[in-house]
């Protein structure tokens, strides 16, 4: 969160429910909504650290509003942060530890449990297929992302049942 903060915060100074709602027109309903307490946390997190600046702009007949603005740091940090690359193998898996400690516990059966981890995948590529066609078609970051989410899910539909060939 606090890198997307940032990011955003390099067109203009802004404040955190602004940042919430340009997250959420970004993304789309696929992302998980931010939440503005979390944001503002965020913001005050990264004022402490020198990343943005705050400051405290009148309202007439408002409490003030506080806007933010990134500093040479921060921009140093959004920049660091577009060039590292993700690193996201997913090793750890929790599926695969349940899947490899079931025949050793004797508590759950192996097969049963990529048949109820495969419907699970079904159900939430069926639910990501109805949010695709309810998005808005001009949001493409939103379109990719959904897009995205689903080959995953297609990719790890095709290792369950991998794993159900080598198990069977």
């Amino acid at each position: 969160m606090r890198l997307a903060l940032l990011a955003l915060l390099t067109r203009s100074p802004a404040h955190g429910y602004e940042l919430k709602q340009d997250l959420e027109k970004l993304l789309g309903a696929a992302y998980p909504q931010p939440n503005v307490g979390q944001i503002y946390v965020t913001l005050g997190r990264l004022e402490k650290s020198g990343l943005i600046e705050g400051e405290d702009v009148e309202q007439s007949g408002r409490p003030n509003k506080r806007t933010y603005k990134l500093t040479d740091a921060g921009r140093e940090a959004v920049l660091a942060w577009f060039e590292d690359t993700a690193e996201e193998p997913r090793v750890r898996d929790e599926f695969f530890m349940k899947l490899a400690l079931a025949p050793r516990s004797g508590l759950a059966d192996p097969v049963a449990l990529i048949n109820k981890q495969r419907r699970q995948y079904l159900n939430t590529m069926r639910d990501l297929s109805k949010l695709a066609a309810a998005e808005d078609r001009d949001n493409k970051i939103s379109q990719l992302l959904i897009e995205g989410a689903m080959l995953h899910l297609q990719a790890d539909l095709d290792w369950l049942e991998r794993c159900q060939e080598e198990l069977e």
